[in-house]
């Protein structure tokens, strides 16, 4: 059972280490993605794309899980708030946002019963 866990650990992590690069490879689509009241612009793109991969990195070696997927949580919660509602409000691709919205809605989940595991792991 501890292989499932190590490999769904793992698998869970990854797509964030490869969306952290993608903050810095396309830099510019995440511009255009948004909205004017993200202070910072380009520095918050950047910053975000490197805590996605330090918490990508973190998961995968088992250090600090429950502290990273907590932070994974909030940002996640972020992109939804800043990012994927406004474009909902605004009627720019509903389709493409919505099913962004719930995947992200559904990875914020992932994370906090990942937090949760690793802490109650740590109290044993």
């Amino acid at each position: 059972m501890k292989n499932i866990t190590a490999v769904g650990r793992i698998l869970f992590a990854l797509p964030f280490a490869i969306f952290g690069i993608n903050h810095f490879i396309m830099l510019d689509y995440y511009l255009g993605l948004i909205t004017s009241f993200i202070p910072l612009g380009a520095y918050t793109i950047i910053l975000t794309g490197l805590m996605l991969i330090a918490v990508s990195i973190s998961i995968i070696v088992k250090k600090f899980i429950k502290i990273s997927t907590i932070i994974l949580a909030i940002l996640l919660c972020l992109f939804i708030l800043t990012i994927h509602i406004p474009h909902l409000i605004n009627g720019n691709e509903q389709t493409v946002t919505l099913i962004a919205l719930l995947k992200d809605i559904s990875l914020m989940g992932g994370s906090l019963m990942i937090a949760g595991i690793y802490s109650e792991e740590n109290q044993k």
